[in-house]
């Protein structure tokens, strides 16, 4: 039986990265000491492999696709083919960015401020491509972690990813530019690709995930109405496209049925009721399709 080797992120998107597999209908079970999670897809093998590697593996076929930051796959150079795009991350569903940052009273104002300065960053490749770009010659340090610590006694700046920025302002950092704009990829190399098999089960996940996010902040509302009300009702209810309509036992009403935006259904409940709309429902989305 062919096997697809799935590689999912190990490290901060691996909760909400399970989570959507859930809403995909994967199961996935992990023990807190293991690499190899269960899913409940005999046709697929899972691996948990730290995001910053992913890309590599999957190049070098040891997996044949896996979920990885769009950074890492700049960062690391390999020749990856991109399945799909997944906006999502740890806190929100926005994409992250990789930022150079100096300390609030810093004298750095642009790049080319930045000559004979020291970096700190995880991201080498990215930062030493940029200072290339501007023509900027810098020396440019791994770090290990707690890179927002290090300026000012060990790096005059640092290159560095966030989400919300709450941790550069919280060390009284500055952002002074944007390297790169990072979202997750669904990424596989061209060996898989080319297989019928993995193939269709990689275009088949990516349209399960894509969906879950799509229905993310929707729901879905059911309501019943008299047909001489319907145009007023209309008139009132956001559709993603057009609402369905259907006739009921008694001629005169219908019902109707449309997905619509979460953060307006407090104001528009109400506004429907009062245009004679009757026994109102709402749904969760787990998945959309459009």
């Amino acid at each position: 039986m062919s096997i697809l080797k799935l590689g999912l992120p190990k490290g901060s998107l691996e909760k909400s990265t399970f989570e959507m597999f859930e809403k995909a209908g994967y199961k996935i079970n992990v023990s807190s000491r293991s690499y190899s999670p269960d899913i409940d897809d005999e046709e697929i093998e899972c691996m948990l492999i730290r995001a910053q590697e992913m890309a590599r593996y999957v190049s070098e076929h040891v997996l044949d696709c896996g979920l990885t930051g769009y950074d890492w796959v700049v960062e690391s150079g390999a020749d990856v083919i991109e399945v799909a795009e997944l906006i999502y991350g740890k806190v929100k569903r926005i994409p992250l960015q990789w930022v150079l940052a100096v300390p609030e009273d810093s004298e750095i104002k642009s790049p080319k401020h930045l000559v004979g300065k020291r970096i700190a960053t995880e991201a080498v490749g990215i930062t030493n491509r940029y200072l290339q770009e501007h023509g900027v010659d810098a020396i440019v340090e791994f770090s290990w972690g707690a890179t927002e610590a290090k300026p000012p006694v060990l790096a005059d700046a640092i290159v560095e990813i966030t989400e919300t920025g709450s941790s550069l302002k919280a060390n009284k950092l500055r952002i002074v530019d944007t390297l790169c704009v990072s979202t997750t990829r669904f990424i596989t190399n061209g060996t898989a690709w080319a297989d019928d098999f993995k193939r269709k089960k990689m275009e088949h996940l990516a349209l399960l995930l894509k969906s879950v996010l799509a229905a993310e902040n929707r729901v879905g509302i059911m309501l019943n109405v008299e047909k001489k009300n319907i145009p007023k009702i209309l008139e009132l209810l956001p559709a993603l496209k057009k609402p369905t309509i259907s006739t009921l036992v008694d001629d005169n009403w219908a019902a109707l049925n449309t997905v619509i935006d979460e953060h307006v259904v407090r104001e528009l409940i109400p506004k429907l009721k009062s245009g004679g709309a009757e026994g109102i429902i709402e749904y969760s989305l787990n998945k959309l399709v459009e």
